[in-house]
């Protein structure tokens, strides 16, 4: 679970003044190298350190099987003292994996996925076509009804334990066709909070992710299309607004983009083929059909 420091604060409710001690999210920063090379640097919620580096390293085309990975451990970290931060996870790949250096050259400018990258969006384009480890445009996936998409955001809120007594982290969910909770991750950052969910699912070789559906809180950016799509996850929902850029990578991809996912209300920007929608084949009486996650039900991702 993410790590919560509590802070005093002067609390203000219709005109009355008091002091109490709030729970807020921790938040620093970790560092992600490859066979000892630094790559990356982000702002994350303690907690889940290796996932956050081995979902991270899924979406940029370097892992897909638990196998390509010899071992993560913790680095020394700077402090006055000597000791460990915690703070610097290092992957090691297994003999054999390769790690072509125009990878590290990409992933040593911050990753191209970063609206500051200086890339055009067909660069971007191309580049997720380039590195993604699944044939696209992504094939199958769930068949899903309006009506259970319509309860995700309300399933995902009830599974976010450290936002409930916070308020300040973002969330990633995955579930199946037929709205069964298979995983959340919270993070203060919404492309952490997916990485999380992804590495996890990579080391129980549960990649590609093919029959969930990835449910976001906030928007649906072009990086969170693309670690969907690095995922094998055919259907992205999110509770606010996509980029352009975002909604064409979908298309191109053969990912069913969901936005504005607030009560019976949605916009699906890509991919609508997925829905059982009034008057379309099979809907709306058709049950949707989920294909689950390969091993038996106990086997599934842990909540």
């Amino acid at each position: 679970m993410a790590r919560i420091e509590r802070r005093r604060v002067v609390r203000i409710r219709d005109g009355r003044v008091s002091e109490r001690a709030d729970a807020l999210v921790g938040e620093e920063p970790q560092e992600i190298r490859v066979n000892g090379h630094p790559v990356t640097v982000t702002m994350r919620t303690p907690g889940d350190d290796f996932a956050l580096a081995l979902g991270f390293l899924v979406g940029e085309g370097v892992l897909t099987r638990a196998e390509e990975v010899a071992g993560v451990a913790y680095c020394a970290g700077a402090t006055s003292d000597g000791g460990n931060t915690y703070n610097v996870v290092d992957v090691r790949l297994a003999e054999g994996v390769p790690l072509p250096d125009i990878t590290l050259e990409r992933l040593e400018r911050n990753v191209y996925t970063t609206s500051s990258c200086g890339l055009c969006g067909k660069a971007s384009l191309d580049a997720v076509r380039t590195t993604a480890r699944w044939p696209l445009p992504l094939a199958g996936g769930p068949r899903l009804r309006p009506e259970v998409l319509a309860a995700l955001p309300d399933r995902l809120r009830e599974a976010q334990r450290v936002f409930a007594r916070t308020g300040g982290l973002h969330a990633a969910a995955l579930f199946t066709g037929e709205g069964e909770l298979l995983d959340v991750r919270e993070d203060v950052g919404r492309h952490n909070a997916v990485d999380k969910v992804v590495g996890r699912a990579l080391t129980r070789g549960r990649l590609p992710l093919a029959g969930t559906v990835l449910m976001v809180s906030g928007r649906a950016s072009f990086e969170l299309v693309q670690k969907a799509v690095m995922a094998g996850i055919p259907v992205l929902a999110a509770v606010s607004a996509p980029s352009a850029l975002a909604v064409d990578l979908a298309g191109e991809s053969g990912l069913t983009l969901v936005g504005f996912l607030r009560g019976t209300s949605m916009n699906v920007y890509a991919g609508a083929e997925r829905l059982a929608l009034p008057g379309a084949a099979g809907a709306p009486d058709a049950p949707s059909v989920s294909p689950s996650i390969p091993g038996s039900r106990d086997q599934r991702l842990a909540r």
